[in-house]
């Protein structure tokens, strides 16, 4: 019995780490379908149809022809070729595939899990929520599609920021119950005692950054000022006019959107020196690997930031820049749970 019930939790962190591999992907394939713009090719949501790609001229002509009924074909690729269409269907094609088996390999190895009662019920409780959030970010990502079919050229950059917030959501707690899994232990995400707050704040805000750049992607803001450290000649944007200060809440301004983008990377840098500076003085030995991984980590996310701006947002540096977002997360969730070992 014991021997089984090692296999099955050997079997559960092994799936684990593969449903966190999945979504890194899907996060770094949703990238790159907003950064070609790819993300309204397929103008359906398709739930249960469109798992094969178009395997007829017919199909894709059909596929095509819907396209072209929405503003950004006519706004924009009015001159799009078929083959160039094709280009675009496929990254959110393969998106689309992905999520799909995202879903079906989460909810499958969960239910063996739940009947065979060899897992902790905390645990399993967990991953259910995981896949409430898994089908929830299904239904978000159409919500999301469904804005740009109609008067505008793009989508909204408020759901964009939305699924992007919650694909960090689901990645994270996957990662929490790897650390839990892989120490046999139960640790809470959110405790406040013995100023566990201080790291539960990076974390905030490093996700407050993340929707932060989802408004930058969605509203092409990092188009303009393609400079650093100034905006231009100036810190702050020249071309906003302050008449209140109601336009500091308008997060349609493409040159306010950036700066906040900017001015949050800088805070969090601070933050992280001076949380450094504090551990290091109290001599919290037991945090030193994960804060030396997350100085590295913010480093070079500052690094690849600066340098996709002033690149003219090459799509390789943008990538990566999103990419390492999510390692960004990871070193601030194990900072966090190296420091309640």
């Amino acid at each position: 019995m014991n021997s089984y019930i090692k296999k099955t939790n050997i079997f559960f962190d092994n799936w684990l780490k593969i449903n966190l591999i999945l979504v890194f992907l899907i996060i770094i394939i949703g990238g790159l379908t907003r950064l070609t713009d790819s993300g309204l090719s397929i103008t359906e949501w398709e739930l249960f149809s469109g798992i094969l790609p178009p395997l007829t001229d017919a199909s894709w002509n059909n596929y095509f022809n819907l396209y072209k009924q929405i503003p950004q074909y006519k706004l924009l690729n009015s001159n799009m070729s078929l083959n160039e269409f094709k280009v675009i269907f496929y990254w959110e094609y393969i998106h689309r595939v992905l999520a799909r088996l995202i879903g079906l390999f989460f909810l499958i190895p969960l239910l063996y899990f739940y009947f065979n009662n060899s897992i902790n019920k905390e645990k399993l409780n967990i991953c259910f929520v995981v896949f409430f959030l898994i089908v929830f970010q299904g239904v978000l990502g159409w919500y999301m599609v469904k804005s740009g079919l109609v008067d505008v050229v793009t989508v909204s950059h408020y759901r964009l920021s939305l699924h992007l917030i919650f694909a960090f959501l689901i990645i994270s707690a996957i990662f929490w119950l790897i650390l839990n899994n892989k120490n046999e232990n139960l640790k809470t995400f959110f405790n406040f005692e013995n100023k566990k707050g201080l790291f539960l704040t990076l974390i905030f805000l490093i996700f407050i950054q993340i929707s932060l750049g989802a408004f930058v992607s969605g509203l092409d803001a990092g188009r303009i000022y393609q400079t650093w450290p100034l905006m231009g000649e100036t810190l702050f944007p020249n071309d906003i006019k302050i008449n209140n200060l109601n336009i500091f809440l308008d997060l349609n301004n493409h040159s306010l959107v950036q700066f906040y983008h900017r001015l949050f990377a800088y805070i969090i840098l601070i933050y992280v020196l001076m949380l450094a500076f504090y551990l290091y003085s109290q001599k919290e030995k037991k945090v030193y690997l994960s804060l030396t991984i997350i100085l590295l980590v913010l480093s070079l996310q500052i690094f690849l930031g600066v340098f996709t701006l002033i690149s003219g947002l090459n799509i390789y540096l943008a990538s990566a820049h999103q990419i390492s977002s999510v390692l960004l997360v990871f070193s601030s969730i194990y900072l966090y749970y190296s420091y309640i070992k």
